[in-house]
């Protein structure tokens, strides 16, 4: 200990001993206790905050390796569509096109059978109140 052997430290308790006296030597040695323990237990607080922040450290080193990961396969996946929308003059086989039937115009009539449904269905009472004025009455 500080490079005392038992000698020194014996003396140094009885020069104390004979200083402080009796009575005063127990307490004064309670607080000294108390003093390296605090001591001690400040130095393991302030080591584990050390480590908390490596760990912390790492953690961050971590996420930001994963965020560029993230931003690199998206970056790739954005290209690759944007090439393949400009290379696909021609509609392939697995693409979702829609059918050429599905295209043609429909009539008339089935225009305006669709346009009155929301009316009827879906339509605030003003609206309903509105396409009810425009139509002609069915018990007349």
């Amino acid at each position: 200990m500080f490079g005392m052997g038992m000698p020194e430290i014996i003396l140094i308790l009885a020069i104390a001993l004979i200083v402080l006296g009796p009575k005063k030597l127990p307490e004064i040695a309670k607080a000294l206790g108390r003093g390296i323990a605090e001591f001690k237990k400040a130095t393991q607080d302030f080591k584990e905050s050390l480590d908390v922040e490596d760990d912390l450290k790492e953690a961050r080193d971590t996420m930001r390796e994963i965020k560029g990961d993230i931003q690199q396969t998206i970056q790739k996946s954005v290209a690759q569509g944007a090439a393949s929308v400009n290379n696909d003059d021609e509609p392939d086989e697995d693409d979702d096109a829609i059918p050429a039937k599905d295209l043609e115009q429909p009539s008339g009539k089935a225009v305006e059978e669709t346009l009155q449904k929301p009316v009827e269905d879906n339509a605030s009472p003003q609206a309903k109140k509105k396409a009810e004025e425009k139509e002609p009455s069915k018990d007349a």
